[in-house]
């Protein structure tokens, strides 16, 4: 079992910032990622940017360039910088982990971002 407790959003303008953190606890020495998710209203969730335990990362095209994800991994944590947000990339973000050798994932509670143009 793996615990997920998200902080970070909020209602910023376009062109602001915001950093979201995860921190994971439990059963972490499986974990195999960890990443964020986001939800709009109407929309099907998505991935955003999953980082491997080798460091490697993968990104959405559509925050390609603005946003950068990073991990602690002594501290079982993960983050998300958002810059230059965009009124689109308003949503719920979601924090993700896949863990063991079946990859199940965990879920955190998910925090709302708000970007007003």
């Amino acid at each position: 079992q793996v615990q997920l407790v998200e902080s970070g959003g909020g209602l910023v303008q376009a062109g602001g910032s915001l950093r979201l953190s995860c921190v994971a606890s439990g059963t972490t020495s499986s974990i195999k990622t960890m990443g964020w998710y986001r939800q709009a209203p109407g929309k099907q969730r998505e991935t955003v940017a999953v980082m491997l335990n080798s460091g490697s990362a993968n990104y959405a095209e559509s925050v390609k360039g603005r946003f950068t994800i990073a991990r602690d991994n002594a501290e079982n944590t993960v983050y998300l910088q958002m810059n230059s947000l965009k009124p689109e990339d308003t949503a719920v973000y979601y924090c993700n982990v896949k863990v063991g050798i079946s990859w199940m994932n965990y879920w955190g509670q998910g925090t709302q971002v708000t970007v007003s143009s």
